[in-house]
């Protein structure tokens, strides 16, 4: 698995523990509560 580094990206859904992040290949990533991260777009 590559290493990647992550950026995280502020959204309303961070109050109930959706997260979401950039790569540095500008992907969009989303972590849901203690599940791992899984690329959207």
């Amino acid at each position: 698995m590559p290493n990647y580094i992550f950026k995280e990206v502020w959204s309303p859904l961070k109050l109930i523990g959706v997260r979401f992040y950039r790569d540095d290949d500008n992907n969009l990533w989303v972590k849901m509560w203690s599940k791992q991260r899984r690329r959207v777009g």
